[in-house]
């Protein structure tokens, strides 16, 4: 199973409107133009269509090397060998997912805009830690609003990755991984888009400017 990456932009499906060859057709082109990391979501289909889904999702990962994750369903995400699940505070709690997984496999946590929930949650086993919305989001329009200040704190209090999600696009991401985002999250950002391709090349461009500004000490407007 692939490794949970150090940082990178972190895909979460758009399932909704979509068919299932359409769905595929652009994670592919999202997975080849650089994501890290792919969670499928999708809370309103059968549960036959998510298991479908799942399973050629996960052959893209394969394809091309990178994690996948099942949101909320642990039983789902065993059924089709994915490498991990994302939960949040209505799911199972962090334990019981280890329980359910084992000690191989990825747990990521939401945990909004809450630092003290981020850290019980990385001291009972989380992998990485999600904080949000970070912007007005089409895909949670009513989730609680989160701060660059949480971001910077959550990076001194905190030793597992950060992912940041709500409303993330490339024109705003930067100040995001700026104030400590090991992964940006996004979803209508890719799939609402004519050319996700375009659009995931500029999220990874913010990332690899980042990394040569830490590397250069340099400006990473400058490159």
């Amino acid at each position: 199973m692939p490794a949970l990456p150090d940082h990178g932009l972190y895909v979460i499906t758009g399932c909704a409107g979509l068919s299932c060859a359409e769905l595929l057709d652009k994670t592919e082109q999202i997975l080849a133009s650089g994501a890290a990391m792919l969670q499928y979501r999708n809370k309103n289909a059968e549960a036959s269509v998510k298991r479908l889904q799942a399973a050629r999702l996960l052959k893209l990962c394969r394809k091309y090397h990178v994690p996948f994750i099942i949101n909320d369903d642990h039983e789902l995400a065993l059924m089709v060998n994915a490498d991990g699940i994302h939960i949040g505070r209505d799911d199972i709690s962090c334990e019981e997912a280890r329980k359910a997984l084992g000690p191989g496999r990825i747990i990521g946590v939401s945990c909004y805009n809450e630092l003290d929930r981020a850290i019980t949650a990385e001291e009972t086993g989380a992998d990485y830690i999600a904080f949000g919305s970070f912007f007005p989001s089409r895909t949670k329009p009513h989730a609680v609003q989160a701060g660059t200040e949480l971001l910077c704190m959550a990076r001194s209090r905190l030793h597992v990755p950060i992912a940041a999600i709500g409303g993330i696009t490339p024109e705003n991401a930067g100040g995001i991984i700026d104030a400590g985002a090991d992964f940006v999250a996004a979803s209508s950002a890719l799939y609402d888009a004519n050319d996700p391709a375009v659009i995931t090349r500029q999220f990874v461009r913010l990332f690899n400017w980042q990394t040569a500004g830490d590397i250069g000490g340099g400006d990473k407007d400058e490159h």
